[in-house]
């Protein structure tokens, strides 16, 4: 289990979900056993301890994809990941580091289509990831994100077709209902098949829900260009756990992880068993099988079904057990279940548990 290729498994192409379901909680639910249960959605609460801590990243995905032009009219779109770790452009004019699609020089200047009145300059070369950084005008707030509001448009992920961009429906089915804090490039797919209804179940079982933050980063559209995974580089993505979560966590009540982001910032975080630090964070955690990777947080996941070679699944099957989560995606292939982020969810508890 130390190679790509061990995390591999057919998926027909009819079975990568293109819209989410006519109603959020709608999903079908496999839970993984023993015994494996197909199950809905609205089944979650009824599968969970009645006093479980049930966790959510309530991140929100920004509008992250502009598409500009340069000064000759050639076209380059952009996706606009995180701000630049250094700031060397004016201080009015912050520097974001953008995929970028084309070539770039420092100092180009680049028009915005839904706005031609507005200019972003070249800050940097391209760094090691392909980003290059941009000096991008704000809004009269100071703010990016309103600017990314006006302009910008979401950036769905490449296995969804749409011809001519994101839909209505999308905009509002690719957040979460948990979504507050900006700065994501990718929904945390996993909460979104959350309703209030299902929050509700939860809290009328004496369950507790409560959030953390982890923004979705560059890493969630780079694959693993080598097959030997101890020479992969995992990305960095920035976390925040409020303190009300963190003592929620140290209260010995089980831990539920609703989506691997939140798995990610929780184990980032931890500082012994059931204890993490609240605060912001970041992490280049790469959890896979056969490392010796103790899970210190978590007691369950949610989680959708990712894809073939993923990190994340990686993740999901360190944590059930590499065999059973394995077994359970060819039954879910079998069984006719939607895959990747508008698809349906898994529930697992954690291996050793």
């Amino acid at each position: 289990m130390d190679r790509k290729s061990d995390f591999a498994f057919e998926l027909p192409p009819a079975q990568i979900a293109q819209a989410p379901t006519a109603v959020r909680d709608a999903s079908r639910l496999l839970v993984v056993g023993p015994p494996r249960v197909d199950a809905q959605f609205t089944d979650l609460a009824a599968r969970l301890p009645p006093d479980a801590v049930v966790i959510v990243n309530d991140a929100r995905v920004v509008p992250a994809r502009l598409r500009t032009r340069k000064a000759s009219g050639g076209a380059i779109e952009l996706l606009f990941v995180e701000p630049a770790p250094q700031q060397p452009g004016p201080a009015d004019r912050p520097v974001w580091m953008c995929l970028a699609k084309g070539a770039l020089r420092i100092g180009q200047v680049l028009t915005v289509d839904a706005d031609p009145d507005v200019e972003l300059v070249v800050a940097t070369e391209r760094d090691d990831r392909g980003a290059v950084g941009l000096a991008v005008p704000t809004a009269r707030d100071g703010s990016v994100f309103a600017f990314l509001d006006r302009c910008g448009e979401l950036p769905l992920p490449p296995y969804i077709a749409r011809a001519a961009g994101p839909s209505t429906d999308d905009r509002t089915r690719y957040q979460t209902m948990f979504a507050r804090t900006p700065g994501a490039v990718a929904a945390p797919t996993a909460g979104l098949h959350m309703t209030p209804a299902v929050v509700d179940a939860i809290t009328a079982r004496g369950g507790t829900v409560v959030p953390l933050t982890l923004h979705v980063g560059l890493g969630t559209f780079a694959p693993i260009r080598v097959d030997e995974l101890a020479r992969h580089a995992m990305h960095t993505e920035r976390f925040d756990i409020p303190a009300a979560t963190a003592a929620l966590v140290a209260s010995g009540r089980p831990i539920v992880a609703i989506g691997t982001t939140v798995v990610r910032a929780l184990e980032s975080a931890a500082r012994g068993t059931r204890e993490v630090a609240a605060g912001p964070g970041s992490t280049a955690l790469f959890i896979r099988p056969g490392i010796g990777y103790r899970f210190r947080i978590v007691d369950a996941l949610v989680t959708n079904f990712h894809l073939p070679e993923s990190t994340l699944l990686m993740l999901v099957t360190a944590f059930g057990g590499y065999q059973r989560v394995m077994d359970a995606y060819r039954h879910a292939v079998a069984a006719g279940y939607r895959f990747f982020s508008y698809g349906d969810a898994m529930l697992l508890q954690r291996a050793d548990a």
